[in-house]
């Protein structure tokens, strides 16, 4: 292995070691984050439970990795914004409103989509 692939083979351990270590930070800093995280234990449970398809477990995928990345570039934002200025300033304050209202549109997406998955399930369930 030359020197070259080696620092490129360290470098990618390295970035990985970067994102977990920015996943654990808004994990302990970002009540939402945690509060998403949570919901997605729950729904994953729920998929065993119900054994859902292989298709409704693409979905369940999909919705549960874009809301917990679409919360951390909105932590990142957050954090930009107010690493820029402490002051108020209405576009410090529009960066921080249309990031959380991408979360907040997602989370709305995520939760159709869990309704239209699981509560067949459910119904056929109780009855």
């Amino acid at each position: 292995m030359s020197m070259d692939s080696r620092d490129k083979h360290v470098h990618l351990w390295k970035s990985f070691s970067f994102a977990i270590t920015g996943i654990k930070t808004a994990l302990w800093s970002e009540r939402n984050m945690r509060i998403h995280l949570f919901v997605s234990f729950i729904v994953i449970g729920c998929s065993v439970f119900f054994s859902i398809s292989k298709l409704e477990w693409l979905f369940v995928i999909v919705a549960i990795g874009g809301i917990l990345s679409l919360e951390l570039i909105n932590t990142a934002i957050e954090r930009v914004v107010d690493l820029v200025t402490e002051d108020y300033h209405p576009l410090a304050k529009q960066a921080k409103d249309l990031a959380a209202g991408a979360v907040f549109i997602y989370a709305i997406t995520a939760v159709v989509i869990g309704s239209i998955i699981f509560l067949p399930y459910i119904f056929r369930w109780l009855i």
